[in-house]
């Protein structure tokens, strides 16, 4: 039986189970199950808090798990990364007072908070600068303020924490993260990661595609065929008038109705969009 590692608590965890759910897998109905087993999937789910998850991993006590990139570089861990999945992505940077630091070359010789410090560590070290680095589980904005640190390493999204702190982003990101799925190397579960692999990537792919039918005149079915050219090839079928076919593809969501604007002037009508729950490809 596949043992899986996933988050216990936060956004990361909700974002997991639902990704779980629509892929098949049972998951628990209660916050207080540590341990589900899906006999008709053959795997076990593990709920474990999400930075502990890559230990774990790493160590062979569970085969694969998900968490975020950024846990899982920070732990060192001997596992390895197997697919992104599209959520929970959050950028590392660095941080400080303006006019203080304004690269990274600069923090040689300084204090730098943070909740990441094996990232923090070898981050520097690649960069050939030597700092002191103080592991704080919370509250890392504040670090400055209150003297335990001149610089700072932290999750950014829209800037307005450290802004409210006096603080500002220097240098490039350290790390862009999202949620991973990991493995262990040297599994002997090969086959049931594969299998766990290919229904998330049908997920993946389900929530960034839609299915897009249409009818359109005979003479002008290659030019709609190139705007919607599928990921193999455009399903293309006859109808009970012969001036019409109808065609059948899946397009990126994101574009739909850019194509379904330049659809309709080429000429093509009755065009629909399917929602696509779930797909191997």
């Amino acid at each position: 039986m596949l043992r899986i590692a996933v988050p216990n608590k936060g956004s990361l965890a909700d974002a997991a189970a639902e990704m779980l759910r629509e892929a098949g897998y049972r998951t628990r109905r209660d916050s207080k199950e540590l341990v589900v087993t899906d006999e008709a999937s053959g795997v076990e789910l593990f709920y474990l808090r999400p930075r502990d998850i890559a230990v774990y991993v790493g160590s062979g006590t569970v085969d694969c798990g998900i968490t975020g990139r950024d846990l899982l570089l920070d732990s060192g861990s001997a596992a390895t990364e197997v697919m992104t999945l599209g959520f929970g992505s959050s950028t590392f940077r660095y941080a400080g007072r303006p006019g203080s630091v304004a690269s990274v070359p600069e923090i040689a010789g300084r204090r730098v908070a943070t909740s990441y410090p094996g990232l923090v560590e070898k981050h520097l070290a690649d960069h050939g600068v030597q700092a002191e680095v103080v592991r704080l589980d919370g509250a890392v904005e504040t670090a400055i303020t209150l003297g335990v640190a001149d610089v700072i390493a932290d999750v950014v999204e829209t800037g307005a924490t450290l802004r409210s702190q006096g603080l500002e982003v220097f240098g490039d990101p350290i790390l862009r993260s999202e949620a991973v799925l990991i493995r262990r190397d040297g599994s002997d579960q090969d086959a049931a990661i594969e299998v766990l692999r290919r229904r998330l990537l049908g997920v993946v792919t389900a929530r960034h595609y839609v299915m897009l039918d249409y009818d359109v005149p005979v003479s002008v079915v290659d030019a709609a065929c190139a705007l919607t050219p599928g990921l193999e090839s455009p399903t293309v079928s006859n109808l009970q008038n012969p001036d019409w076919k109808a065609v059948r593809a899946m397009v990126p969501r994101s574009g739909t109705n850019q194509v379904m604007d330049e659809l309709w002037e080429l000429g093509a009508r009755a065009i629909l969009v399917t929602d696509i729950s779930a797909c191997r490809l």
